[in-house]
């Protein structure tokens, strides 16, 4: 059972999880500074001011990547660090520490994957509307067309957004994620800008790349298992919500009907404008997929009437407008520290849908892996847990390309320990352990296990 010789391992990071450095060389503040620096938004009050100090130890961590033998290596691109308002002049600082990034990464013979946008949006962006504002996606075209123009002939793959789901709905509907609001409609609003981000940054790099780059997006789409009768009726309202208001206007250039059926009472879409959907369904080269869990629903018959939660205890609004009425119910185990469940299954049958769907578009996991409580033993940290884990998704992955499903490859998230949004670094996902108050990093053995999954192809 040997992965294809085409088959690409990496693992991958985000900007402000691991950089720190948030005042350096003239970085601009992101939403993701204001809201951590707000009391009661991130758990301990933690930040990602220094977070893992990547940006002043990138050599060390790029011989991390080189040791464990990384055929890629997916990282995000601060906006704020390349222009620090968002429009305007660009700080040759911030682009240099991207370009040395990509240098560095190609003379250790590792895949260079940028992705644009992880969520970090300029905060005077932000001031003006954020993904509220059509004006944003004209902006996120410009920054685009600025960093793939610097480094366009250098990176393999640029993706153009990471889980715009999280972006809108957390960041505008629940309130959860920065900017911190709490509507029903602008989390809509932001879904459309958002999906015309996406095709406008396409073009503009399209049109600034001349080499053989890849372009893409990553989803992290949802799986949810029906419960009970009214389970079909809730999946469907929450799909809509989740993967057609993405994957429709990005792959097929619509909004489909179900999606417009659910939100119906909140808003008639007609803030989409002719030629968007045009400007939004651009080919492709790769569809990134990010999957952790799986959801069980069904219909709220309204008895139950505890508190939505963050998962620290607060109080939160809904993120699914016009899906009010369906609930959740508590998964299932084994889970993770995050409580999600554990459902490889999950994978396998989400990668298979999208294949059926869209059979011409290849696929790459861009994200997948988990939280457990690690521990220190005598230096060494035997997380075996994590092993499993990402053993059970790597296993579904091989079975689907066994079965005809064109998957490109697979990114370990995450590749070190790092600030985990709300949670701040009271969770830990990755395979390097990194001590926060010295930055030492140690090799967990899940690091070791997946370095000899890449060198031998296969599962042990």
């Amino acid at each position: 059972m040997r992965f294809p010789h085409e088959f690409v391992f990496g693992s991958a990071t985000a900007a402000y999880q691991i950089e720190g450095a948030a005042t350096k060389d003239g970085r601009g503040p992101s939403i993701w500074d204001t809201f951590s620096h707000t009391p009661g938004r991130t758990f301990n009050g933690d930040t990602g001011d220094v977070a893992d100090d990547h940006y002043h130890r990138l050599d060390a961590d790029l011989d991390l990547m080189a040791e464990l033998g990384l055929e890629a290596y997916r990282f995000s691109i601060a906006w704020p660090r390349v222009i620090p308002t968002g429009v305007g002049p660009t700080n040759h600082q911030g682009v240099d520490f991207y370009s040395r990034l990509v240098d560095g990464l190609l003379e250790r013979g590792i895949r260079p994957v940028a992705t644009l946008y992880h969520w970090d949006l300029p905060q005077p962006l932000e001031d003006e509307g954020g993904w509220t504002s059509r004006a944003t996606a004209d902006t996120f075209a410009e920054y685009a067309r600025v960093i793939s123009s610097a480094l366009g002939d250098r990176v393999d793959t640029w993706t153009t957004l990471n889980e715009p789901w999280c972006s809108a709905y957390l960041g505008y509907g629940s309130g959860v994620h920065a900017p911190g609001r709490t509507s029903r409609l602008e989390p809509l609003l932001a879904v459309h800008h958002l999906n015309r981000a996406h095709g406008l940054a396409i073009q503009a790099m399209r049109s600034e790349v001349k080499s053989d780059a890849k372009f893409s997006v990553t989803l992290n789409l949802h799986v949810f298992r029906p419960d009970g009768p009214s389970g079909e009726t809730a999946r469907s309202k929450v799909e809509a919500l989740s993967n057609d208001a993405f994957l429709g206007p990005m792959l097929e250039g619509r909004y489909t009907d179900r999606l417009l059926e659910t939100t119906a009472d909140i808003t008639d879409w007609s803030f989409v404008q002719d030629g968007d959907l045009e400007i939004i369904h651009q080919p492709i080269d790769v569809l990134g997929v990010n999957y952790y869990n799986t959801n069980r629903v069904r219909m709220s018959d309204g008895s139950d009437d505890r508190e939505r939660s963050d998962g620290h205890g607060r109080s939160t609004a809904s993120p699914w407008p016009g899906a009010e009425d369906v609930e959740f119910l508590t998964q299932r185990g084994p889970l993770t520290e995050m409580s999600w469940n554990i459902d490889p299954d999950g994978l396998r049958d989400l990668l298979t849908e999208l294949h059926e769907r869209y059979p011409n578009q290849p696929l790459m996991i861009t994200e997948n892996g988990a939280a457990f409580p690690d521990t220190v033993d005598n230096g060494m940290i035997h997380d075996e847990d994590r092993i499993d884990y990402v053993r059970r998704h790597l296993q579904a992955v091989f079975d689907v390309i066994e079965k005809g499903v064109d998957v490109r490859g697979y990114f370990l998230w995450s590749l070190m320990d790092n600030f985990e949004w709300a949670y701040g670094y009271s969770k830990r996902f990755g395979i390097i352990r990194v001590d926060y108050d010295t930055q030492v990093r140690t090799l967990k053995d899940s690091a070791r296990w997946y370095a000899n999954v890449i060198r031998s192809r296969q599962l042990s």
